[in-house]
């Protein structure tokens, strides 16, 4: 799938996640986690050709990881390639683990990405295939190395809706989300995921986004809007805690040079 990548969109995600590095607020470099939007189509189809599409919107976004090559430009043309590369049939449901490479046009390399998804209530006829590569770490006893601390804006899920693509509808309409069991409106995980990107760009590579190589993340509970949520950083793996005290995501991990 072909996407050309365009500044007053990468502008946009910057904002709608309160991003503060400067080349991504001026249009020079996208942002590391816009990365998933031109890649998103190809990843859907990809678990589609898997599960039935009925069950898509019931799948549950568990992890992301991101393998930057090189950053994504606005004027660049890309195209993604996507394909399930292993299933897990568990009692509650299936874990799919899709694999894409995102290239340019003449076939440079720009960023290969693991989306791990569950789906609930679908039962696979049986296991196969890889799991996505491993980030999991033990939170340590010793004092964190570095700590962000930022606030979740009341409008943030209607910002990320807009320039990110995703208008999934537990994210911008109360009703909806407490009718699936929600406390209400959650945070797109991947907005949750772009804080932490800057936050790991303006305290681990000393606010260069060019030295950002990976980051990977295990969602593990919803953030909402209005609340503050704390990233604390051990060398390259990384937590976020709500204001709320729940672990929202884990197993972070930062890769730079």
């Amino acid at each position: 799938m072909s996407f050309l990548v365009e500044a007053a969109r990468t502008i946009a995600y910057a904002k709608a996640t309160n991003d503060p590095i400067a080349e991504h607020l001026n249009g020079e470099l996208a942002p590391p986690v816009f990365a998933v939007v031109p890649a998103w189509d190809a990843l859907v189809m990809a678990m589609a050709n898997v599960a039935p599409p009925e069950m898509l919107p019931l799948l549950v976004h568990g992890e992301q990881d991101i393998h930057i090559h090189q950053p994504l430009v606005p004027g660049m043309n890309v195209t993604t390639a996507a394909k399930v590369i292993g299933v897990q049939v568990k009692s509650s449901g299936t874990t799919v683990t899709t694999h894409s490479v995102t290239s340019t046009v003449d076939g440079e390399p720009v960023n290969e990405q693991y989306l791990v998804t569950f789906i609930r209530s679908w039962q696979a006829e049986e296991s196969w295939g890889q799991a996505a590569p491993d980030h999991a770490f033990s939170v340590p006893e010793t004092q964190r190395d570095h700590e962000v601390i930022t606030r979740i804006d009341a409008d943030q899920t209607f910002r990320y809706a807009e320039a990110s693509g995703d208008p999934m509808t537990i994210h911008l309409d109360d009703e909806v989300a407490r009718a699936v069991g929600l406390p209400g409106i959650i945070v797109h995980g991947l907005c949750t995921m772009a804080f932490t990107s800057w936050a790991a760009i303006t305290t681990l590579c000393d606010g260069d986004p060019r030295r950002l190589k990976r980051i990977a993340v295990r969602f593990s509970q919803p953030v909402l809007p209005g609340q503050e949520i704390t990233t604390r950083f051990w060398g390259n793996s990384f937590e976020t805690s709500s204001d709320s005290g729940a672990v929202v995501i884990k197993n972070g991990l930062i890769e730079r040079v």
